[in-house]
């Protein structure tokens, strides 16, 4: 054989073995009926390592179809997600998981948001990109565990990497479920398996090895500060969505009628489990009352008795002072029930007069129970608000017609979300403008996070060309 043919062969079975390397990833565990679902951490997330190796070489344009077929495969299956995250959980209501999933599957945005920036000048040119870190560790909560699932799994695949999911135990079935409904959409999709992985048995022990797992170097949590604060400690870099205690101010300039539809919306949507959601208002004490009849007159029930406000503290917050995690998450007619008060209507939210310092202002309830705090005028209901939040920077609303007032209450209080004028909600981007999350990273500074916060920022430094100027 000529040396020309020889060179030739070898080329070919080169070009053959690195064909097979790249074929799709296939799963040797155990659960192999599962797509997505492995046996162990390490089976699941050397399998996610593969799979992204193969998936970092696709195009821009791929990932788009990625992002499109997850969006187009979930839509009939909107439905059956809501009703059974309800069913497992016992948190929220159908009607307003399914506007939830909706707004996570339209409004989370894929490709698009990974935009590039430029410098130039007598010296060349400078260009920043966004690139995948490559398998992301992310925690997702029970109390949104669907809409979270579909909003990173965009922005993470979009931002082109793989995503090992430490779901949480409380909302098992529901997202072991997805995930794997995910993984197979995304393989149908791309031809490459495993990018979407989990455990069969979500545990906080898989949790903590996911963390601490040496191929994992980006952390995204949605749950409460404690897991949070663990992931911090793992020495890697974290998103970290932390609690909220998102409170309302109404000054005397406000349309009261509307500002009291919108608090009802906001408060008693998915039965306040959302951590963006209205957990105190703090009126100006010459609207109050006016404010408190239009929250009544769209479906908020007023708790003035006494002894029903300590029934409903004693079944609300616990002897520790937390809250009982039996109701979150219930409607106001089970939290009543629960606490033997009648009432001869269906209500959507239940409102109590308080001071400032009563556990339904100062405990994040994640119920439908809003407390009101009448304060003199705007400068005291600012401190009070501020006072509430607690430094947790999440999320305010406000309604007010003072745009110095409006500007300043933003500006002091420094959340991750500032409605003005609206329902809570509006700050996810449902009735209001802008994209969803359901990870609004707070305490690691990102805020509402989307795609380009899943990639890593590249300066790339070109010293010889293209600047025209």
């Amino acid at each position: 054989m000529e040396s020309l043919e020889l060179e030739q062969l070898v080329k070919k079975v080169l070009l053959e073995k690195l064909a097979e390397q790249k074929e799709v990833p296939t799963k040797t565990t155990t659960q192999g009926a599962k797509s997505g679902v492995f046996d162990t951490v390490d089976e699941a997330v050397q399998a996610a390592v593969i799979a992204q190796n193969c998936y970092k070489e696709k195009s821009l344009e791929e990932r788009r179809n990625v992002v499109k077929a997850i969006r187009e495969a979930l839509y009939p299956e909107i439905e059956t997600i809501a009703t059974r995250a309800v069913a497992e959980t016992g948190m929220g209501n159908v009607t307003d998981k399914i506007l939830k999933n909706t707004l996570a599957i339209e409004k989370t945005p894929g490709v698009e948001d990974l935009y590039t920036e430029v410098a130039t000048g007598d010296n060349g040119m400078t260009l920043y990109e966004l690139s995948p870190y490559g398998v992301i560790g992310a925690v997702a909560p029970s109390t949104n565990p669907t809409e979270t699932l579909i909003c990173n799994s965009i922005g993470m695949l979009a931002a082109g990497n793989a995503v090992f999911y430490s779901p949480h135990p409380g909302a098992k079935n529901i997202s072991l479920w997805l995930i794997e409904k995910l993984n197979t959409i995304v393989r149908d999709s791309c031809g490459i398996d495993n990018l979407i992985v989990t455990v069969a048995k979500p545990s906080i022990q898989a949790a903590q090895e996911m963390m601490n797992h040496p191929k994992v170097p980006l952390l995204v949590i949605t749950g409460g500060p404690g897991v949070v604060l663990q992931a911090m400690q793992s020495g890697k870099k974290v998103i970290g969505a932390g609690a909220g205690n998102p409170p309302s101010i109404v000054d005397e300039t406000a349309n009261i009628e509307k500002a009291a539809a919108d608090i009802v919306d906001g408060a008693s949507f998915d039965h306040n489990i959302l951590c963006i959601a209205e957990k105190s208002v703090v009126a100006v004490d010459s609207i109050a009352d006016f404010l408190l009849f239009q929250m009544e007159k769209n479906g908020a029930l007023h708790v003035t008795n006494p002894s029903d406000i300590q029934k409903l503290e004693k079944v609300a917050v616990t002897d520790k002072g937390v809250t009982n995690k039996k109701l979150v998450g219930k409607s106001a007619t089970e939290i009543l029930k629960e606490a033997g008060i009648a009432c001869d209507f269906t209500p959507r939210l239940i409102i109590v007069e308080t001071e400032k310092s009563h556990p339904f202002a100062t405990v994040e309830l994640l119920m439908p129970i809003v407390p009101v705090v009448r304060v003199p005028d705007f400068d005291k209901a600012l401190e009070v608000a501020i006072e509430l939040e607690q430094g947790l920077h999440h999320t305010a609303t406000m309604h007010s017609q003072n745009i110095s007032r409006l500007n300043k209450a933003a500006r002091d209080m420094q959340t991750s979300i500032f409605v003005k004028n609206g329902p809570s909600f509006a700050g996810l981007g449902f009735r209001g403008e802008g994209s969803t999350t359901f990870t609004i990273a707070t305490p690691t500074g990102e805020g509402t996070t989307t795609a380009r916060h899943f990639a890593r920022r590249r300066r790339c430094v070109l010293t010889d060309g293209f600047s025209i100027r």
